[in-house]
């Protein structure tokens, strides 16, 4: 191994990196120039043919890649490299993988033909996040934040927070630079790595020094194939946590799933465990302290009078209040508890973090303040591509009863859950898009249950929703852009629907005023 990093051995072989998406494209950047030292060979399985990655190919075979597109591509890169070796390069043993090392991209699910082929053919599958991690300094220090809902703004929230306490911290992984880009770039003491469940199925030894488990609810099954699986692939950012010195685990306990892995860790010795964990509220929700629930050594919760508290070593910090974080919604006080837990463990200081939680601001696209129109003021939910985000966003405004625009690509999810929270909680829908005609179907199924002045109406595309939410709101009221579904009906990300939103909601604005 590479003295002064983590686990990065001084010679990694032949490498297949599968896929180029944004960290695929990152490790192959990473890789590149360690050919012919540390890097034998470096095959690029491309995946499917866009102008981007062919020019990013092109561009990677110049510098002495192995490139291929299409599902065969492993195969073909696999018979390229043998015929290298015939050439001089580095024989291989007989029955030996091809590749010593894979480097899958988060977007190909492992029963795909490229990602089987791949796991046929190398020695080891590593994600990105594993790979940066292996090459990171030692003395660097990760924060790993996953769950179905909440990662964004946790980490945006723990690396706030860090900075504000004078560490050189950085939000990396799916939100920022790709893991790997921002350790080749040196800047960053520690790491605050948004990670998937994609790329948490293909790690091994990656050991964070602070793991945060937020809620896991059945999403992504397309690409686990079950529940079960989804979740093992969350739970394994816990795997190596005792790897780490002082590791500590922040879990929400207020989450059915997540607290069944608190009880389990609470079992073990603290021995046998080896790294502290922090349960953050419990079955009654995050104003539960499970010290006292449950006699553990730490918790994190919100106490009676809204202060954001964490407990951890002995010692009790009470932070900032809820009602003072610009960020709204208890499920945000949430988050901020767990960004603040996280800070804590790493060593911050109390008065920093409580000064953070409160300077921090609400990020694009998650219950964002867009602007007004006649006295309405309009909010951009576009994240929220799943019921459970939406049901969130539903509770988070306690003083109104919104206008929800509901719809877009619909993931085909129950909905009753979701119509039920709309009558508890909003004055009305606006279901547009492809999945339109299904969620209006649900809420008229449910008429009977709803409140009577609960409107419910229905447009053809996002600029309609908004026009006929609007045309239902005044002074005081709330539009809420909270969809529940992906948005590739119409855009091509829930990012650039969100923006559109916005500008929807500024052109309206305007005519208001002119």
């Amino acid at each position: 191994m590479i003295a002064g990093r983590k686990h990065a051995p001084q010679h990694l072989g032949r490498v297949l990196v599968l896929g180029l998406g944004k960290s695929g494209r990152a490790a192959v950047e990473y890789l590149l120039p360690l050919l012919g030292g540390r890097v034998d060979a470096l095959a690029v399985a491309a995946g499917a043919r866009t102008e981007e990655s062919e020019a990013f190919a092109e561009a990677a075979a110049a510098r002495g890649a192995l490139v291929a597109f299409g599902d065969d591509a492993v195969a073909e890169l696999a018979a390229r490299a043998c015929s290298a070796d015939d050439r001089g390069g580095a024989a291989r043993a007989a029955g030996a993988p091809a590749f010593d090392l894979g480097v899958p991209s988060p977007g190909i699910p492992p029963f795909s033909p490229l990602y089987v082929a791949a796991a046929a053919s190398c020695g080891e599958l590593a994600s990105e996040v594993e790979l940066a991690w292996r090459e990171s300094a030692a003395d660097s220090r990760w924060v790993a934040v996953t769950g179905t809902n909440g990662k964004t703004t946790v980490v945006s929230c723990a690396a706030h927070l860090l900075r504000e306490a004078g560490l050189r911290a950085d939000a990396v992984g799916n939100i920022g630079d790709p893991c790997i880009a921002a350790v080749a770039a040196g800047a960053t003491d520690v790491y605050v790595a948004e990670a998937s469940s994609y790329q948490l199925a293909s790690t091994s030894a990656f050991a964070p020094d602070v793991a945060v488990l937020l809620n896991i609810t059945p999403d992504h099954l397309h690409w686990h194939g079950t529940f079960e699986a989804y979740r093992d692939a969350k739970l394994k950012v816990l795997a190596n946590l005792a790897d780490a010195p002082r590791g500590v685990a922040v879990l929400d306990a207020s989450n059915d799933v997540v607290r069944a892995e608190v009880r389990r860790l609470r079992a073990l010795d603290a021995a046998e465990r080896g790294f502290a964990y922090v349960p953050m509220g419990t079955a009654d929700g995050m104003d539960g302290d499970m010290r006292a629930r449950c006699g553990s050594d730490n918790a994190a919760f919100i106490a009676d009078d809204g202060s954001l508290v964490a407990a951890l070593d002995g010692r009790e910090h009470a932070l900032a209040r809820a009602d003072e974080l610009a960020v709204k919604g208890a499920h945000n006080a949430g988050n901020a508890l767990a960004a603040a837990a996280a800070a804590l463990a790493l060593g911050a200081d109390e008065a920093r973090v409580a000064n953070g939680l409160r300077t921090f601001r609400p990020l694009e696209h998650r219950i964002e303040p867009c602007g007004s129109v006649r006295g309405a003021a309009c909010y951009n939910d576009s994240k929220a591509t799943n019921v459970d985000a939406t049901l969130t966003a539903l509770a988070a405004f306690p003083g109104a009863r919104p206008l929800v625009l509901l719809g877009g690509d619909d993931k085909g999810t129950d909905l009753a859950p979701l119509v039920e929270a709309a009558h508890a909680h909003a004055r009305g829908v606006v279901c547009f898009g492809a999945a339109g005609p299904r969620f209006a179907t649900a809420f008229e199924a449910d008429a009977p249950a709803a409140p009577v002045d609960f409107a419910l109406e229905c447009a053809e595309h996002l600029e309609d929703a908004l026009d006929a939410a609007l045309s239902l709101a005044g002074e005081g009221d709330v539009v809420l852009l909270s969809p529940a579904c992906a948005s590739f009906d119409e855009f091509g990300s829930y990012e650039e629907r969100g923006r559109a939103f916005k500008a929807l909601v500024a052109d309206r604005a305007a005519r208001a005023e002119a």
